[in-house]
């Protein structure tokens, strides 16, 4: 286990359980005592857990991982849906992206296709993003337009919401929008933790003409908090090969599944 899974690890088992004692959890993870007190020192100085005496405790209950952190989960899934994803654009289109662990991957993905060039005069396709890390890992990227919504930043997903996220998308329309969600439900539909997150990824879903929602099999059944569209919205689903028993119900309502 490197330092990287550690803290995953570690960050995980905190939002569970709230509070971790050194030695139980040392043992638990199969390292020294004098390593895991060095990574809760870590993300104690990240401000992502309070250190205490044998100990750590989270800031609050309710914890969620950031990004970075959260990245490591279902990675090789992530991986798979992401190269489905970028299959479906085309040179020329306006391709929206929100925040998460999975549209991350589709950018990078994107931004590596060997038959997608161009220049900064004629860029291959335009991104159109409230998420900071992807506009950042694609800015460099000449044969891709990166258009970034503004507004104000979130901490925990690097996304960019309010009123100034909406106005610019107000004005927009978007060939296809590649949604990452908190959960995705056949009668509820994708839906986010966070309702300043939804609103901003709802709007990226009206403006597109194809709404296509990237999913490892976790999210899939499950509800969060705030809604981001009704199911009849979602044209299609890319979702793993790990989540086949879970997608008949929206291959029922007539959605398109692609097991990648």
């Amino acid at each position: 286990m490197n330092r990287h899974e550690r803290h995953t690890a570690l960050l995980d088992l905190l939002a569970e359980r709230h509070q971790l004692e050194v030695e139980a959890v040392a043992a638990e993870l199969g390292v020294s005592v004098a390593t895991v007190r060095r990574d809760l020192d870590h993300l104690g100085e990240q401000q992502l857990l309070t250190r205490t005496r044998g100990g750590a405790v989270a800031h609050s209950v309710s914890y969620e991982l950031p990004l970075r952190y959260r990245a490591v989960r279902h990675a090789s899934e992530k991986e798979r849906i992401a190269r489905a994803a970028a299959a479906l654009v085309r040179r020329g289109m306006v391709v929206g992206l929100n925040g998460g662990t999975t549209t991350s991957e589709v950018a990078r993905t994107l931004a590596t296709r060997g038959d997608l060039t161009g220049s900064a005069a004629d860029p291959a396709l335009t991104i159109v993003t409230n998420a900071l890390n992807i506009a950042h890992e694609l800015a460099v990227r000449p044969h891709i337009k990166i258009v970034t919504t503004g507004g104000v930043a979130l901490p925990q997903s690097y996304e960019l919401v309010g009123p100034l996220a909406r106005h610019l998308l107000n004005e927009i329309s978007l060939d296809m929008v590649f949604l990452g969600v908190d959960a995705l439900d056949a009668r509820t539909g994708a839906t986010a933790h966070d309702e300043r997150e939804a609103q901003v990824n709802a709007l990226l879903a009206e403006r597109a003409e194809n709404v296509t929602v990237v999913a490892d099999h976790s999210k899939l059944t499950t509800r969060a908090f705030a809604r981001i569209c009704p199911p009849e919205a979602i044209h299609t689903l890319i979702t793993g090969t790990e989540a086949k028993p879970l997608t008949a119900p929206f291959q029922e309502l007539g959605t398109r599944v692609i097991h990648a």
